[in-house]
């Protein structure tokens, strides 16, 4: 793995960020989920990430990383981001075994840091799993760890990164699975004018918003995707992506989603669910 994100001398004056998503790996290289080998299709976006050549410093990993809580699947994970030989940084999604996770990632190299700081921008990495449920939240622990975050380095431009939607995406299915308590989320933000940008997993799909005064990015999962603006369960062909990111050291961030050119991944779209 590369070395850590805070060590990087940062030229050119911008921070080259990668996030991936959503791979709901198991320890079962044939296992399917709604139609999609997730194994086999996030190997496809490592594979495509390398060939794209585009600059990247690091790599933040958004949670639902596993469908099945194994070791092994979460090895798979970390054995095929450590291919792109830059540092990684991990938060959970619901789907996550968070002790697990911890453990595995930890042993292949992959980082833990919820938090980093580097040229004019801050990170910060939050746990929005509520344990028994696929909706999202934050404890008081979380919000109190951002807070003070960014009181911390208010002089920093702030990217927010969780795995949850902190606001209704137009998927009626979908938005049941909110994070809970967005209203504490944002209060906590609004305190703090230097954090306008948030990115986040969890909707398999792209979305580029502002709403409430802040930026929100999601993007695409290396397997399927959630079809945009649907009440019942629907999935799309479009095919699994990627996001890169660019941190500038006016506070602006350009960013662009990219997906795999061969779609030879098309998901069960008679799928009702999972």
């Amino acid at each position: 793995m590369g070395a850590d994100i805070s060590k990087l001398a940062v030229e050119h004056n911008v921070i080259n960020l990668l996030q991936v998503t959503d791979t709901h790996l198991f320890a079962n290289a044939e296992k399917d989920l709604l139609g999609v080998q997730t194994q086999l299709s996030y190997r496809h976006v490592i594979d495509a990430i390398l060939q794209n050549q585009q600059p990247f410093d690091a790599v933040l990993a958004t949670g639902d990383i596993s469908q099945d809580n194994t070791l092994a699947s979460y090895q798979f994970f970390a054995q095929h981001i450590k291919r792109l030989d830059k540092p990684c940084y991990w938060l959970p999604g619901n789907h996550d075994n968070i002790p697990l996770m911890a453990e595995a990632l930890k042993a292949e190299g992959v980082l833990s840091d919820k938090y980093k700081v580097v040229g004019d921008w801050q990170i910060v990495l939050l746990d929005s799993q509520l344990s028994g449920s696929p909706a999202g939240y934050l404890s008081p622990e979380q919000l109190a760890m951002l807070d003070e975050q960014l009181t911390l380095h208010s002089d920093k431009y702030a990217l927010v990164v969780l795995h949850h939607n902190t606001y209704p995406v137009g998927c009626k299915w979908l938005d049941q699975h909110i994070l809970r308590n967005a209203d504490e989320f944002l209060a906590v933000l609004a305190k703090h004018p230097q954090a306008k940008h948030v990115l986040f997993g969890h909707v398999h799909q792209q979305l580029d918003k502002t709403y409430d005064g802040i930026h929100f990015m999601a993007s695409p999962s290396t397997c399927f995707q959630f079809k945009p603006h649907c009440d019942e369960f629907t999935l799309d062909s479009r095919a699994p992506g990627w996001r890169y990111l660019q941190l500038h050291n006016d506070g602006s961030i350009n960013s662009q989603v990219w997906r795999l050119s061969n779609n030879d991944f098309n998901p069960d779209l008679e799928s009702k669910g999972y």
